[in-house]
């Protein structure tokens, strides 16, 4: 039986449920799954908790961050519980983080297969020229990308040769059933809904300038924030200073009942300035909804068709942003229904059952390769770097 083991930082929130569907997609294919975490402390998915209740799946560090530990600890533990679980092919994120960078180290020595998801793109993150080329010469001793979708193929080709790194494609999504709107949807609710954390890149002083305007344009349409942040006191006052009648936040609400909000919708509108994907859009589309998108929103490359399931705006153009939102709120509710059913077309695509079959098919072709040969100076490299994990940038973006 193959062993594959898909470790990372932390697998809270989405990365849950796509591990479990995994576990039981694969052992049907004679693959046994194991999952690790690093840290149980630290991420911005701490409100997920981990609590180990199968024998498969473990963290390391449940009650550290990366800042509580050295460098030594870390390699320590993720290489004790390697050589125990002794997989066949790992499957890690970024180099950049201790993970991937660990997980990668450990398969060159044990002649092992890696593969690392991503779903930052190259122009996302601004790195000094010599540290980018250090990441570039140890990323090309993977072999196997695994990315959200083909839109990113061009960015990621540039750096990294698909002559010697196989590409793959789809580990972005959620499981769309949750989100299925059962029986038929009206668009007469007069409601747009934006769901976030409440934090500086979401840009959201910029949509409740535009609502001002989409109020004084129309008496009908209703603004719902849902999202806790440390900006949330400082946007209601907004919202008051700008004489808005038509917004509710409505705050943070359990994750069970976001579909019932979302089925309240007409439309999903994300104002943010930096999305590495973006998985609230394939929530919106999996509720039916169509999208009103900025463009820097990666998912919105993929998932956004202009005109077909809703529209994308610069999110730093508010005269933009008012046109499109009032394009949308003026469409007759025939429209709107084809793009909502639009929405629903393109997001089948991207489903749990296709990133099992895109993993499945890579791990046959990565099976019948022999181990990728290494050069001196990029196993220095990574024999060198150890990786880190900081997320207080996170929230920010510079402008």
């Amino acid at each position: 039986m193959t062993k594959v083991l898909i470790m990372h930082n932390d697998l809270r929130a989405y990365w849950k449920r796509r591990v479990f569907f995994l576990r039981d997609f694969l052992k049907s294919k004679n693959i046994y799954l194991y999952a690790v975490e690093l840290f149980g402390k630290g991420s911005p998915y701490e409100f997920d908790p981990f609590i180990q209740t199968e024998t498969w799946w473990d963290c390391l560090f449940p009650e550290h961050s990366f800042a509580d530990l050295s460098a030594a600890q870390i390699k320590k533990a993720v290489f004790k519980k390697l050589d125990e679980i002794n997989p066949d092919v790992i499957i890690a994120g970024s180099v950049a983080f201790s993970s991937g960078a660990l997980g990668l180290r450990w398969a060159k020595r044990n002649k092992k297969k890696f593969i690392m998801f991503d779903d930052a793109k190259a122009t996302d993150v601004k790195r000094n020229p010599v540290v980018q080329t250090v990441k570039n010469l140890i990323i090309n001793q993977i072999d196997a990308f695994w990315l959200p979708s083909t839109n990113y193929t061009d960015e990621y080709a540039a750096l990294y040769s698909k002559k010697s790194v196989h590409y793959f494609f789809g580990f972005n999504c959620i499981d769309n059933d949750l989100f299925k709107f059962h029986g038929e949807k009206s668009f007469n609710n007069g409601k747009i809904i934006s769901v976030c954390r409440l934090v500086p890149k979401k840009n959201m002083e910029n949509l409740l300038k535009i609502w001002q305007f989409v109020e004084e344009n129309n008496d009908y349409y209703k603004l719902t924030i849902i999202g806790d942040g440390p900006l949330l006191n400082d946007l209601k006052i907004l919202a008051n200073t700008l004489g808005l009648h038509r917004v509710e936040f409505l705050g943070a609400v359990p994750n069970d009942q976001l579909p019932k909000y979302m089925h309240e919708a007409d439309a999903f509108i994300s104002s943010s300035l930096a999305e590495s994907w973006g998985l609230m859009v394939n929530e919106a589309m999996a509720a039916g909804l169509p999208v009103l998108l900025s463009d820097r929103i990666n998912a919105a490359g993929t998932l956004l068709k202009e005109g077909i399931n809703g529209y994308g705006f610069d999110a730093q153009n508010i005269h933009e942003m008012q046109k499109k939102v009032m394009d949308f709120i003026d469409l007759p509710e025939n429209e709107k229904k084809e793009m909502s059913n639009n929405s629903l077309r393109i997001i089948g695509t991207m489903d749990y059952e296709n990133m099992g079959t895109q993993l499945v098919s890579m791990l046959k072709i990565l099976a019948a390769e022999p181990p990728k040969k290494i050069g001196l100076l990029p196993y220095t490299a990574i024999n060198l770097w150890p990786g880190r994990y900081n997320t207080k940038g996170w929230d920010n973006v510079k402008q």
